[in-house]
């Protein structure tokens, strides 16, 4: 934890480095606000641990958040910078001379070794608290050691690189476990693989590093003080296990790849940067005599893992006679290189020292070593006396700009696609040095994508006169707008449209690129039918159309006209080049009826046949009576295949599509009159023979007919407009048998079916002069007698031509008269019988035993006036009547009311006490006969049938048991 001190300089050296002057803050050229924030935090922020150590520190080491440090002589101090606040101290133990020389952590934090003076090595494992002893690794001063992090585990480390200070490579493997009887020592095995020199001698091996590749290539650096040396080589599938002494033997008959460099300062450090957890290293960063040399890794060569290389050289303030390096650490972008007394931030892509923060060694003392986790990546510095961290926020900040200047443009975008206004700025300058290097279509799409003034960006590609420039800028500058930008969109779509058909006339001239000008009109035709831009062409499409017929571009403006769905100017213009199939077919497809009304008329005139087959295809889709403009106007002045295919239309709406309208119809049958009437008089007969069913006008047709002579027609429209006199009249001129047919038809008018034939018969004997057809006549109507048409005949006529009709006639006559007499004998004979029932019935009676009941409420009969009826049922005179009023009608209730009030008023005049007058007994003479008289009509209403048995009961067999107005109360009272 940094101290109050610390954070007060900390948060100065903030606000100094943020500090913005006033004249930065404004609206930059592309549009966005160019402020940057007061408080913006630094990239490498440093902070001082709150630790006292107890001792000097002498080494220390972080690695997967696992803090190893020696204090001392021989203490050892270990945290869990997890749980800082555990931390774990053990004593080594050494009584003789010995010092931790080196500490090494492998990157799971699990394995610390320990170099020490005396060339021997210990071995500490994470979970214990027993220091123990590398007895193979005893006589080397161990430099360096190259971790395996493909196979390493906690409790193995599995093969290793182990580098001394005499240029020795060995493979050494540890294990955590205690081992076995014959062999507690933690070293499995230790045993040389290679050996450096530098200049013929032996070289301390600097620092190892083995990272694997492609396809099991295993690649291993080492560096001395001024060489760097790489080993790559295969290891087949599974064998990792068994080490990297391969690697070295494939190497001994070639010389090592190696890098030299001649300035020498007595040790080297190499660091590597990676990106991502247990990924291999992507850059590295070299720090030697020369300077740092630093570059990227390219695992796919096979010769060399180190690519784009360069050297850093050291600024003035370096000096390896007094101020050298002490150490370094490599991140994305950067390199931090420790001096004695400060720490320099160079970036990796220009050389530019971009942070330098000076510490006090009077205070804390000279600084001593940089490490970095590999895991967090966390950076610490430490002196005798103290520790810092420094934290690497918001790296790639600044980047895009360096990337900019490089004229590295997709880097500079791909760093700062969550900063618009630097992203902006990245496209000016892309665009701006594409247009230099007169790359105008790439500038086209960069300029589209910023924030620059519209106008100045359109006034550059026409005064460079590059319209396809413009017009690739146009186009994606479009895209980008929003739907609200209306007014935009417009003003883009019609000078594109107007780019468009200035390049479409001048290919068009050129025969040399006709290839160019398909490509281009198809290009042109998909804009036109772009979706996104279909209101905006919707809306602006009489522009449109006076763009396109200013260049005189007539295809292109008949597929505009479809894709708006403007099919009436499509047709137009086929009508207008007489290509009137093309305008069928239009209209066809697209079968709107509106358009079908109005085409119709000039392109019957054309095509009929085909107009005909697209009528019949739309159905019910078209009316006819629309359409009848113009099958009126050419049938009349058209010709016979016109006129044909107009009847065969007819016939399809009135028999296929069974329209009703009496237009179609009288037009149908004005056709038939005039050019088919051999149909004429088929269509009057299956049209209908009634009124109701006929779907012409009746008089129309009759004038019609009557007009062109058509007899026969008109008596068929006279007998369906049942004017039979006419129709007879008519029929007589043309044939006798129809007269007959058409007489016959007033079947319940017999006096007029009389008429008729003497009609016929008339015809037949003064205009045929035909006796025998006439006596036909006589046959065929038996309303006919002789008498009727004997005066027709002459008087020269002898009676035998009348000798067989008179004596049938006479016949007739007599059997009638037989049948008149039976008839009366009959109805004497009824007459007698029905008297002889009346008078049985007044003797009929019937015995009332003294228990009977009423069969409605059960009481005894014979205790008020009562009715019985012939089927056995006995009632009581007020039950009955109860019984049968609901089941009168109004009428009869109201009589029976009348006839109720009328009997209790006799009733009550013969109650009177008073002594009854003579003329008062007169009266009450008549009243008795009244009083009687009523009694008898109010049994004729009530008692004039049982009402179980007779007509009411079987009348009211579909009405409810119980009333439904009073259902909801009967409901309730059995609840």
């Amino acid at each position: 934890m940094a101290s109050i001190l610390d954070q007060y300089e900390d948060s100065q050296n903030i606000r100094q480095h943020s500090r913005v002057s006033a004249a930065n803050i404004g609206i930059t050229h592309s549009g966005f606000v160019n402020v940057r924030l007061e408080e913006e935090k630094p990239i490498f922020n440093k902070q001082r641990i709150d630790f006292s150590p107890p001792e000097k520190i002498n080494n220390l080491l972080v690695c997967n958040n696992q803090l190893c440090m020696s204090l001392g002589k021989d203490t050892l101090l270990r945290i869990d910078l997890g749980k800082p606040d555990q931390p774990n101290q053990i004593e080594l133990g050494r009584k003789d001379d010995s010092k931790v020389y080196k500490l090494f952590l492998d990157p799971t934090g699990s394995h610390l070794v320990i170099s020490l003076t005396t060339n021997e090595c210990v071995y500490l494992n994470r979970n214990t608290q027993k220091v123990r002893s590398l007895s193979r690794w005893r006589g080397h001063l161990i430099e360096s050691i190259g971790w395996n992090k493909l196979i390493g585990s906690e409790t193995n480390t599995g093969p290793i690189l182990v580098g001394t200070s005499h240029g020795i490579i060995f493979e050494a493997e540890i294990s955590a476990s205690e081992g076995s009887l014959f062999n507690t020592n933690p070293d499995q095995y230790f045993r040389q693989v290679h050996s450096l020199e530098e200049d013929g001698k032996p070289a301390p091996v600097c620092c190892l590093e083995v990272e694997r590749g492609l396809e099991s290539k295993y690649f291993i650096v080492a560096t001395t003080r001024k060489r760097l040396f790489q080993f790559v080589g295969k290891l087949a599938e599974g064998s990792e296990q068994q080490g990297f002494s391969s690697i070295f033997a494939q190497n001994q008959d070639l010389l090592p790849s190696f890098q030299e460099f001649p300035v020498n300062m007595g040790y080297s450090e190499i660091t590597f940067y990676t990106s991502k957890l247990r990924s291999s290293p992507k850059s590295f960063a070299w720090m030697m005599g020369n300077g740092v040399l630093y570059g990227q890794l390219d695992y796919v060569r096979p010769d060399s893992l180190l690519s784009d290389v360069q050297v850093w050289e050291y600024t003035s303030d370096i000096d390896l006679n007094s101020v050298k390096p002490i150490s370094i650490v490599l991140t994305q972008f950067h390199f931090l290189l420790l001096l004695p007394d400060r720490v320099k931030s160079i970036c990796t892509l220009n050389g530019q020292v971009v942070h330098e923060e000076k510490f006090f060694p009077e205070k804390f003392g000279s600084l001593k070593k940089m490490i970095k986790d590999p895991i967090t990546g966390l950076v610490w510095i430490y002196t005798e006396k103290a520790v810092f961290r420094y934290h690497i926020q918001r790296e790639a900040r600044d980047v895009w700009q360096m990337y900019m200047n490089m004229n590295k443009f997709d880097l500079a975008k791909e760093y700062c696609k969550d900063r618009p206004e630097c992203l902006d700025m990245v496209l000016a300058k892309e665009a701006e040095h594409c247009f230099q290097n007169k790359r105008y279509l790439e500038s086209a799409k960069c300029y589209a994508l910023t924030q620059n003034y519209f106008e100045e960006i359109a006034l550059k590609f026409i005064e460079a006169k590059q319209e396809e420039a413009l017009k690739e800028f146009l186009i994606k500058k479009l895209t980008n707008f929003k739907p609200t930008e209306k007014t935009q969109i417009t003003l883009l779509v019609t000078w594109l449209t107007e780019l468009y058909l200035n390049r479409l006339g001048q290919l068009e001239a050129d025969d040399g690129k006709q290839h160019l000008f398909l490509e281009t009109r198809e290009e042109f035709r998909t804009f036109l039918k772009s979706s996104k831009h279909k209101d905006c062409f919707y809306n602006n499409r009489n522009t449109i159309y006076d763009l396109l017929a200013s260049h005189g571009d007539v295809d292109n403006m008949v597929y505009f006209s479809v894709i708006m769905q403007d099919y009436e100017r499509v047709i137009s213009h086929y009508c207008q080049h007489d290509d009137y199939s093309a305008a069928l077919d239009v209209l066809s497809k697209h079968c709107d009826d509106k358009l079908f009304y109005k085409f119709s008329p000039i392109l019957m005139q054309h095509i009929p046949k085909k107009v005909v087959d697209a009528w019949i295809q739309m159905g019910n889709r078209l009316d006819p009576k629309n359409l009848i403009p113009a099958l009126v106007n050419y049938s009349q002045m058209g010709s016979m295949q016109q006129i044909n295919e107009t009847i065969r239309y007819m016939e399809f709406c009135v028999y296929e599509l069974d329209v009703k309208d009496e237009a179609i119809h009288n037009y149908l049958l004005s056709l038939y009159a005039k050019h088919k009437p051999d149909a004429l008089l088929w269509y009057l007969e299956q049209a209908g023979t009634h009124v109701s069913d006929i779907h012409y006008d009746l008089k129309y047709a009759l004038r019609l007919c009557a007009e062109h002579g058509y007899l026969q027609a008109c008596v068929l429209v006279y007998k369906i407009m049942e004017l039979y006199e006419e129709a007879v009249d008519l029929a007589l001129q043309v044939d006798v048998d129809l007269a007959k047919t058409c007489a016959d038809l007033p079947e319940d008018d017999e006096e007029l079916r009389k008429k008729l034939w003497l009609k016929i018969a008339r015809h037949v004997v003064q205009e045929e002069k035909d006796v025998k057809k006439a006596m036909n006549c006589l046959s065929s109507c038996n309303l006919l007698k002789i008498e009727d048409i004997l005066p027709f005949f002459p008087d020269f006529v002898t009676i035998d031509h009348f000798k067989e009709a008179i004596c049938n006639s006479l016949e007739e006559y007599n059997q009638h008269i037989e049948e008149l007499k039976q008839e009366m004998e009959e109805a004497t004979e009824s007459a007698k019988r029905i008297r002889e029932d009346i008078q049985e019935m007044r003797n009929k009676y019937g015995v009332v035993e003294s228990q009977e009941k009423c069969a409605t409420c059960e009481f005894p009969l014979l205790n008020r006036p009562f009715y019985l009826f012939l089927c056995g049922h006995m009632f009581h005179y007020d039950c009955l009547l109860q019984e049968v009023i609901p089941h009168l009608s109004a009428f009869k209730q109201n009589k029976l009311e009348e006839l109720q009030k009328k009997l209790a008023a006799t009733t009550q005049t013969t109650k009177s006490r008073h002594k009854p007058k003579e003329e008062d007994t007169v009266s009450l003479g008549k009243g008795q006969g009244s009083r009687e008289q009523i009694k008898s009509d109010i049994d004729d209403i009530i008692a004039c049938e049982c009402v179980y048995c007779g007509e009411l009961m079987i009348k009211s067999i579909d009405k409810p048991f119980i009333d439904p107005h009073k259902f909801d109360q009967e409901m309730s009272s059995w609840l």
